[in-house]
């Protein structure tokens, strides 16, 4: 079982050709909404790849919390740890550009009330592997690592959004999956050592005991256990929205670790799930099936 503790948004999703500078206007080409949220995302990716998932968080008592929830019910998600709060339902506002880049702002609402109380829902035990992100209170986050060590489980965490505090919890978690951005932040909060990144995911690995994962983009993976060095490509592809990339690499990679995969071939899975995410517009709704991904990593490299 992945039990997944974390955020669930309604993303408004506008279409501009390229992205504003501050204080610019620019014109839209198109609106659409989808569900969203990072705890909701990796919840459906590692659905879709084939896990049992359990969701723990909180939506708002209004008519976005049934569109937040709809691809969560329809993939057989077990919601019975998600509560209804008099908050809004979290809101993600997206402006992607015809590069397939974005620009984001979470309004968190009802995923503030995701209280250390909520973990009680979670029924977390030996052998599941709980999965992690930071649009929920940190205190939340930091009592849901320190249950699943009790609990015996396996742990990933997603250091998105940045938050600086967290710094002082990553090493907590079995797995840390972070962006460059996040982890180059993260080292100098960390004081990590070593002239490079790699050398400074390794000085992460060798203190904590723990890994370190971090995803470049279109150049793939590179992550760090205490007895090695690993690097994983990404799929050759042209993004057309990359909304939603990290989130699906983060359930695909945590639906490898509870099926047993050994790591290189979790991470080359879930970079693969990833690239794939990026060919479609949105969050929810670009997450590949695991059919998709088989065959995507069956194609000879080009």
């Amino acid at each position: 079982m992945i039990i997944v503790v974390g955020s669930i948004n309604l993303d408004l999703i506008a279409n501009v050709d390229r992205l504003p500078a501050p204080g610019e206007t620019v014109r839209g080409s198109g609106f659409t909404t989808a569900p969203g949220g990072k705890g909701a995302n990796q919840a459906l990716a590692a659905a879709r790849a084939g896990a049992k998932v359990r969701m723990v968080g909180a939506v708002g008592k209004d008519n976005f919390a049934t569109e937040a929830l709809a691809l969560l019910r329809d993939g057989k998600i077990d919601l019975s740890g998600v509560g209804e709060t008099f908050a809004s339902t979290g809101t993600a506002l997206i402006m992607v550009a015809g590069d397939g880049e974005n620009v984001i702002a979470v309004v968190p609402g009802a995923n503030d009330s995701v209280v250390t109380g909520d973990l009680s829902k979670a029924f977390m035990k030996k052998a599941d592997v709980v999965l992690l992100q930071q649009e929920i209170p940190l205190q939340t986050v930091e009592a849901a690592l320190d249950a699943a060590r009790a609990a015996g489980a396996v742990t990933v965490l997603n250091t998105a959004p940045f938050r600086a505090e967290a710094a002082a919890f990553l090493g907590k978690a079995d797995h840390v999956v972070a962006n460059e951005t996040e982890f180059d932040l993260y080292g100098e909060a960390l004081s990590l050592s070593g002239r490079d990144r790699p050398a400074r995911m390794r000085d992460y690995a060798g203190k904590t005991g723990r890994t370190i994962v971090v995803t470049l983009g279109g150049d793939g993976v590179l992550a760090a256990t205490p007895a090695d060095l690993l690097m994983v490509p990404a799929l050759n592809i042209t993004p057309v929205d990359t909304v939603g990339a990290g989130d699906t690499f983060c359930g695909y990679f945590a639906a490898g670790l509870s099926s047993g995969l050994p790591l290189d071939q979790a991470l080359a899975r879930a970079a693969a799930a990833g690239s794939l995410a990026c060919l479609k517009p949105g969050a929810q709704p670009a997450i590949p099936l695991a059919k998709e991904v088989d065959a995507a990593l069956q194609k000879p490299a080009s």
